[in-house]
């Protein structure tokens, strides 16, 4: 994982204009809770390329699912700088 999270924080710095990110509700199609029987899960609609990428023959792009916790969001716009948040 600390390989796919150095990718990703190198893409961003280097190369954020060729980084896509789309929220997973509008992506999603069908989820269902954990239960006894099964494992949790979600359906999303993805683009055929996305699929490609996953499925393909050759290695693809990496794919990752990120979570930004609500109340890192909420600090976005934020112009107050909490102790830990200085550069």
């Amino acid at each position: 994982m600390a390989n796919s999270l150095e990718s990703l924080i190198f893409a961003l710095e280097k190369y954020p204009q060729q980084v896509e990110a789309a929220p997973l509700a509008e992506l999603l199609i069908e989820s269902a809770r954990q239960t006894d029987k099964r494992p949790a899960y979600v359906k999303l609609a993805v683009p055929d390329a996305v699929v490609k990428s996953l499925r393909g023959s050759r290695a693809g792009d990496l794919l990752l699912m990120v979570r930004v916790p609500k109340e890192v969001v909420d600090r976005q716009g934020s112009s107050i700088i909490l102790p830990g948040e200085a550069d």
